[in-house]
């Protein structure tokens, strides 16, 4: 898989943890590095954990759907991306609140397992693509790092405005990336 196809997997992926750390950012009074590293940690390590989980899954549906991989991918990649699309549009559950100044390790890691969902679904489809998970899960893990670090540190500035806004961005490269895989498969 190209380096820049995975990029865009990445930031499409990222865009929940973004949109949290974003708000996060907003809530919290006397904003630190070390409260901005934190949240990149939580959230980038479970981008980074999600997808091998989910790769190691997938390697027992391998052979039944080799033939079907593509066609797997492209649902798989859809559903995300339009569930993400949706669930913006309609406005954050309750039970995905952004993050307090003050969050616990029991808060971060619901929060971190519920952004990283997504990410399982991926591995599972880059396992039946018969595509290696070591490189795309780091590059998954650093660019959520990186986004939710940024996004801490902005959240008071531009939160409000980008939250709602990155996660559709990111359901609409998902979608699209899915597209690219089906017609690579059919073609």
């Amino acid at each position: 898989m190209e380096f820049w196809t995975i990029l865009v997997i990445a930031v499409g992926l990222s865009m929940d943890a973004f949109a949290i750390s974003l708000a996060s950012g907003c809530t919290v009074q006397h904003l630190t590095a070390q409260r901005a590293l934190k949240t990149g940690w939580w959230f980038g390590g479970f981008q980074m954990l999600m997808p091998i989980v989910g790769w190691l899954a997938g390697l027992a549906l391998r052979g039944p759907v080799q033939n079907v991989s593509h066609w797997v991918a492209f649902a798989l990649l859809s559903v995300i991306g339009v569930k993400m699309i949706v669930e913006s549009l309609r406005g954050r559950a309750a039970g995905e609140a952004p993050v307090r100044g003050d969050a616990t390790w029991r808060e971060m890691l619901v929060l971190a397992i519920a952004t990283s969902i997504d990410a399982l679904a991926v591995g599972v489809s880059l396992s039946i693509l018969q595509i290696s998970i070591w490189w795309p899960a780091l590059l998954i893990g650093i660019v959520t790092f990186s986004l939710s670090v940024a996004g801490t540190l902005l959240g008071c500035q531009v939160g409000g405005l980008l939250q709602d806004k990155a996660e559709v961005v990111g359901g609409v490269a998902l979608v699209g990336i899915g597209v690219k895989i089906l017609l690579e498969g059919l073609l």
